[in-house]
């Protein structure tokens, strides 16, 4: 017979750290809303839950960092905001914030999940954030409750 390792969507006892990004609030506060809510609605406590906010979407990733290897928390979940200008600086925090989030799972082994929206317009943000195309804080953090379960399985 072929063994197969799926996640539950079951919080269980695990604890979730959220790092979010206040550059852009009023988009990345939807994605916290809607990240705390898919976490209750599995079963976390408000004791299974930490957020911790950074100035923007760069900050992000050394707070992440500590908090995967500090062994207090089971997953982090990375929200924020990035809208394309002007000028090159999307690029650079885009590419920084994945490598730096992906060096993270590489390096410690907790789950640590991009949950920051890249996008072109405020019109796509926005969308992502809860109307048309769902909620990407709440998507983040039922993958977040599933790498748990997988991890924990293996």
């Amino acid at each position: 017979m072929i063994k197969q390792i799926q996640g539950k969507l079951t919080v269980g006892k695990a604890k979730f750290a959220i790092v979010i990004s206040r550059f852009n609030e009023f988009i990345s506060s939807k994605l916290l809303s809607g990240a705390i809510d898919a976490l209750q609605r599995h079963g976390a406590e408000e004791g299974q839950i930490t957020v911790v906010w950074v100035p923007g979407s760069i900050e992000i990733t050394p707070v992440a960092k500590k908090l995967a290897a500090g062994g207090k928390c089971d997953a982090v979940i990375c929200l924020g905001v990035v809208i394309r200008g002007h000028t090159n600086h999307y690029e650079y925090v885009c590419q920084q914030v994945s490598r730096g989030i992906s060096q993270i799972n590489y390096d410690t082994g907790v789950p640590t999940i991009f949950g920051i929206l890249t996008c072109d317009t405020i019109e796509q943000a926005i969308e992502r954030a809860g109307t048309k195309s769902g909620n990407a804080g709440a998507t983040a953090a039922a993958s977040a409750i599933e790498m748990v379960n997988v991890l924990s399985q293996i």
